[in-house]
């Protein structure tokens, strides 16, 4: 991996499988700092439902893109690049080994690579009819349509990532599917990346267990504080599983068992995808459940 910017951790995974206690053990041991690759851990005011690191563990170690955007801002994976990648840089030329952690793989990968698009030239008509479409009928449709016309490219983006996607049917418009161009996965970073690897039943139990203390800790309380500042199921944060969930049952739609029982569902089926994106990363190093110093001993071993 000669010829690249430097050498970056990661700590990657699904749900409730440690990543941060282990992302924490490394940062002690390496001296160095945490960037989260978390869709809602960049929201202020969503804390218990994203079991964001707490206070003292942030003030021992530095952590990054935690509260960057108040509840009611969209946030895409374009965003997080154009705020990540500067601290991964500013990392790497202090000396430090960035250490990104986190379970949204559109947001690892959008460090790792570029991906260009190809050299399709823009297409105005296309691009303001797509945004006005998601005006009008949301993300979601517009995101239904590329995946309808280009599903290879729809794989790699996330709903939420508007301005690609609208790019990528701007560019099926044109003539060619964005999938059809040449888009190299070459990683601009040289990088290690660790993924804990639970049985499935033993995730299970870690994801049920995170849920009833989530619930212990005020989750309902939390969203019922976001509903009072005037955030619905319209704004991007309350999409997050744990946060819809909840709204519903403060709205009189469900019972607060059946909610309860609803985010388990979604976050079992969540780690599923989670642990079918990251196969897909090269060269990622599974780690049999250990003691997280234990384990962070082996992984600064082996940088």
């Amino acid at each position: 991996m000669g010829g690249k910017k430097g050498k970056i951790l990661i700590i990657c995974g699904p749900t409730a499988s440690g990543k941060s206690k282990l992302a924490l053990a490394c940062a002690k041991l390496l001296r160095s700092e945490i960037i989260s690759a978390d869709a809602l851990d960049v929201y202020r005011g969503l804390n218990i439902g994203t079991a964001k690191p707490t206070k003292s563990e942030m003030q021992e170690i530095r952590h990054h893109l935690i509260d960057v955007v108040s509840a009611d801002s969209t946030f895409s994976v374009g965003d997080y690049k154009e705020l990540a990648r500067p601290i991964v840089n500013d990392l790497i030329s202090k000396g430090k080994i960035p250490i990104i952690c986190g379970g949204t793989g559109f947001y690892i990968d959008s460090i790792l690579y570029d991906f260009s698009y190809g050299k399709s030239a823009a297409n105005i008509p296309a691009r303001e009819k797509y945004m006005r479409l998601a005006e009008e009928t949301g993300k979601d449709a517009v995101f239904e349509i590329l995946k309808s016309v280009d599903p290879l490219s729809a794989e790699k983006l996330h709903p939420n990532d508007l301005k690609r996607v609208v790019r990528a049917l701007e560019i099926y418009e044109s003539g060619v599917k964005k999938s059809d161009l040449t888009d190299e996965r070459i990683p601009v970073y040289d990088y290690a990346a660790y993924c804990l690897d639970f049985e499935r039943d033993e995730l299970y139990r870690h994801i049920d267990m995170r849920v009833d203390n989530m619930l212990e800790n005020g989750l309902v309380e939390e969203v019922q504080n976001l509903i009072d500042e005037g955030i619905t199921l319209e704004n991007q944060c309350m999409q997050g599983i744990g946060y819809k969930e909840i709204y519903s049952y403060l709205q009189g739609d469900c019972a607060l068992a059946d909610a309860v029982a609803a985010i388990k569902l979604n976050t079992r089926h969540y780690a599923k995808r989670q642990i079918t994106f990251f196969k897909r990363l090269e060269n990622l190093v599974w780690l049999k459940p250990d003691d997280e110093n234990l384990l962070a001993e082996r992984i600064v071993k082996d940088l």
